[in-house]
């Protein structure tokens, strides 16, 4: 990759913080379906109080059609004439007057009363008579939702109701009941009760009151539960009424072309001036500058007690379509059951073999503090917990975790940017993106919390990329960070084109006051048509292959971040994009499924670098990057990069992103490493080869067999790995010694690095290096049938296949297995219990099996380890034998 291209392209100023933002224009703009964008007068007096809690046939309604059936969806009147500039200017100005009230709830209220379209939904409304049913601060959620024209919410046309009248249309049940209770909200208690008597009249078999509570009272609470969290992690930018200007801001961004052609007129005079460029980053290249990575690793390694670790977790993962199979329910990406276990369970497992390496190196043990972003989409912070709790908190103890759920935020339309409503008091929400996890973070105690652990650093990684644990380059990218001072390092590599990933870049901009600043970000994806980068390569402004991919693997220094994340401006919401690129799809309340154009208000966690721009009196791009506060490293991209995101679609013929494909890197990583210890292995070709087959081998190596390659090398020389064949190695104790397979071998330890003890609080532990399982393969042939290819219901990447015949390790507790001079020909089974020692070689009539008990000298560090020592940048290992 030539990092050092000298290719830029002039930019236009972005909505995040590293492009400042700009006024939005007061000419109309266009949609993404290039339809008009426009508001117009304020909208017909809103209805009464029945709208607020029910639905009115008087409202207009929209049909929009979807994938599986055409059904008419909640929606408000967009503003008719005026355009979205002065929309904007509306609510920011009531932005202003609300956040001089000190918190001041009945301040609030008061400037909310005041604003024509509250006015309007009032002077109907019924809420003045029931406003004792709620607290001052809630009623200023339901005004400040009504004053940036979502009272949609609050009512739906999925009803047929007018005040007063009966319909002509046949009533069902459930309609029946909510003509009834518009009586009763007439007649309203102000103190709960209906107006019918003490005992409440009848309806349909219901009391009144139990029908409001069921069908009004608790759903609204629900509502405003959702409104008050929203309200409250967009404070930085205005709250609720904030986030949906920012909505009208993203929506009524125009192309490329014409910011280009409105530039001047977009800007404060103060930003007239201001230039910013793009450059290709340099950074360290880790698979060519083998040297200086061995050092950066070393420095990772050593660095391991000051590093926490960060995963986010909340993505709903829509694509993958996973279901639970015995229950049905939608699941998250953090539960897909890939290479035998979940992705967050892969993530622990990476982790571990990190510990386990910085155990073999200093002797010492270090439990590495994790902090988990989930949300509530598709139940994710439940299983996740779950998950943990199940699996004992994976012998790391409760108290090295912290689980943060971040807010759901509502969808809207891409036409008007109006929220979605599968019901009435329910918009449809979505995740808000991972780069809202800096200010998540600060607000829930996570970065304290770090703090009392001893941490500086943090690694970050997604849970749907399964190779960012390959080899080097977290440890290198961690160990540059600490080492230098860094603010905030990428791990990144080439970019596939049509990839849907974002780029890295160096931020070149001359600011108002003649200073330029530089530093390293990125572009996702879904802002290149907004930049006017194109994939096409005969573009004026295309994506050249030199822009590396953004991976969202990054070191952060946790001081830093904990800055970002604490001001109170949107700098605290790095990124801010509204992705318009695909449909939302939700289910109402009646289990019909939509499909509409819309997106939702999402954060970049990577662009927190916007944050850390370094500031020079002079132009100098060139020689510049060393000293910033970013930084970047490269690697081989299947050792950096390959996602389990999406279900593989027949129609598509591509495995990018899919399990499938991941699946095929994971192969080739081992594959890679294995012909490193001259062992033939069979090449794996590209993807395409695999789409209607499997692959051409399974191998599953432990990453503690390592982490690094160049540990990994010393446990595997000599031999070959026929195609077909399917190799399994769960140990990190294991010896390979000229070994030739032809079929199936699985080795498993129930204790791969260490065992467990429970701690003075009770928690059980994982002790590393202690009364490891051990496995010695030395001048030995497996062969056999192997896996079944043909079946029909094999799925290679959740490694769930049937087999004509196999040879099984299985160690259990400290057990151990020995095998030499032997071919083991056939179906074989072998199961070592827990303190003894399996020795197979061959007997004078066929295979000779002993077992004998470990001797009680030996039973903590077995009859023999392998001793990790430094030896400048590089790691020896040595059997030491008892």
């Amino acid at each position: 990759m030539a990092h050092t291209t000298n290719l830029n392209h002039i930019l236009l100023l972005h909505h995040n913080n590293l492009f400042s933002s700009y006024s939005s224009p007061t000419t109309s703009t266009s949609s993404s379906s290039g339809k008009p964008l426009s508001f117009k007068p304020p909208p017909p007096p809103p209805p009464s109080l029945h709208s607020l809690f029910l639905p009115s046939s008087s409202s207009s309604s929209r049909v929009t059609k979807c994938g599986v059936t055409t059904v008419p969806v909640a929606y408000s009147s967009p503003l008719p004439d005026s355009d979205f500039a002065k929309e904007i200017s509306r609510l920011k100005l009531l932005i202003s007057k609300l956040s001089s009230t000190s918190e001041n709830p009945k301040l609030k209220l008061e400037i909310l009363n005041r604003d024509y379209r509250v006015k309007e939904f009032l002077k109907k409304s019924q809420l003045t008579r029931v406003v004792n049913q709620f607290e001052v601060h809630e009623v200023v959620l339901i005004l400040s939702l009504v004053a940036c024209g979502q009272q949609h919410v609050l009512s739906s046309q999925e009803f047929d109701f007018v005040e007063g009248k009966k319909t002509s249309k046949k009533r069902s049940s459930l309609r029946s009941v909510l003509f009834g209770l518009a009586e009763m909200v007439e007649n309203w208690d102000i103190h709960g009760g209906a107006g019918g008597g003490a005992g409440g009249r009848e309806l349909n078999g219901w009391k009144h009151e139990d029908v409001a509570k069921v069908e009004i009272i608790e759903p609204l609470k629900e509502l405003l539960r959702s409104l008050k969290e929203i309200d409250h992690f967009y404070n930085c930018i205005g709250g609720i009424i904030g986030y949906q200007v920012m909505i009208l801001e993203l929506l009524s961004a125009s192309t490329c072309e014409t910011r280009k052609q409105n530039w001047s007129s977009h800007l404060d005079e103060s930003k007239k001036r201001q230039i910013l460029e793009i450059h290709v980053p340099s950074g360290l290249d880790l698979s060519k500058d083998t040297e200086y990575a061995s050092q950066a690793a070393l420095w990772g390694i050593k660095g391991l007690p000051e590093l926490g670790e960060i995963y986010p977790l909340g993505g709903a993962g829509d694509r993958l379509g996973l279901v639970d199979p015995h229950t049905g329910e939608c699941l998250p990406t953090a539960m897909l059951p890939y290479c035998g276990r979940t992705l967050l369970e892969g993530l622990i497992r990476d982790l571990q073999a990190r510990e386990f390496l910085y155990y073999k190196i200093y002797g010492k043990q270090s439990i590495t503090p994790v902090a988990i972003m989930t949300s509530s989409a598709k139940n994710n912070h439940e299983r996740i917990t779950s998950l943990c709790e199940r699996l004992r908190w994976f012998g790391r103890g409760q108290s090295s975790f912290q689980l943060f759920e971040q807010p759901l935020v509502p969808a809207v339309s891409a036409e008007d940017g109006q929220w979605l409503v599968s019901k009435p008091f329910a918009p449809v929400c979505k995740p808000g993106g991972h780069g809202v996890i800096w200010k998540l973070a600060y607000d829930k105690g996570i970065f304290k919390w770090f703090s009392g652990h001893g941490r500086k650093g943090a690694t970050v990684r997604q849970v749907s990329n399964v190779v960012a644990g390959t080899d080097l380059t977290l440890l290198a990218l961690a160990g540059m960070g600490l080492r230098h001072g860094k603010k905030l390092g990428f791990a990144s590599c080439d970019r596939k084109s049509g990839a849907t990933e974002g780029i890295n870049v160096l931020v070149e901009k001359k600011n108002a006051d003649g200073k330029w600043a530089y530093g390293l970000s990125c572009i996702e994806y879904t802002e290149f048509e907004k930049f006017g980068i194109t994939d096409k390569t005969t573009a004026p402004c295309s994506l050249q292959a030199e822009f590396p991919a953004n991976t969202n693997i990054l070191y952060v220094d946790l001081a830093s971040a904990e800055r970002v994340g604490s001001s109170k401006s949107s700098a605290c919401l790095p990124g801010m994009v509204l992705n318009l690129k695909k449909n939302i799809v939700y289910t109402d309340h009646l289990g019909l499924q939509h499909s509409v154009p819309g997106g939702r208000l999402e954060c970049t966690m990577q662009n927190i670098a916007d944050n850390f721009m370094n500031r020079y009196s002079a132009r100098n791009y060139t020689d510049i990057e060393d000293e910033l506060d970013t930084f970047i490293v490269y690697n081989e991209r299947k050792r950096v990069t390959s996602s389990a995101k999406k279900k593989k679609k027949h129609t598509d013929k591509s495995m990018r992103q899919t399990p499938d494909g991941s699946l095929l890197d994971v192969i080739r990583n081992a594959a890679d490493i294995l012909s490193q210890c001259d062992i033939k292995v069979p090449k794996i070709k590209e993807n395409v080869k695999y789409f209607d087959s499997g692959p051409p081998v399974l191998i599953f190596l432990h990453p503690a067999l390592g982490p690094l390659w160049e540990v990994t090398r010393q446990k595997f020389q000599r031999g070959a790995i026929a195609e077909g064949s399917e190799l399994q190695i769960e140990v990190a104790e294991f010896s390979w010694r000229n070994v030739e397979l032809d079929g199936s071998l699985t080795v498993a330890a129930e204790n791969a690095t260490g065992s467990s003890r429970t701690d003075e609080t009770d928690e059980s532990i994982l002790q590393y290096g202690y009364r490891c399982g051990k496995c010695k393969l030395e001048n030995v042939k497996v062969i056999n049938r192997g896996i079944n290819w043909n079946h029909p219901e094999n799925i290679y990447w959740k490694h769930d296949v049937q087999r004509f015949e196999a040879v099984k390790i299985m160690l259990h507790g400290n057990a151990e297995f020995e095998a030499f001079d032997v071919v083991l020909e056939g179906n074989h089974v072998f199961e070592v219990p827990d303190g003894h020692k399996m020795l197979v070689t061959t007997g004078k009539t066929g295979l000779s099996v002993k077992l004998e008990p470990i001797q009680q000298e030996m039973m903590d560090s077995g009859s023999w380890y392998w001793k990790y020592k430094l030896d400048g940048t590089h790691i020896q290992l040595e059997m030491v034998e008892l």
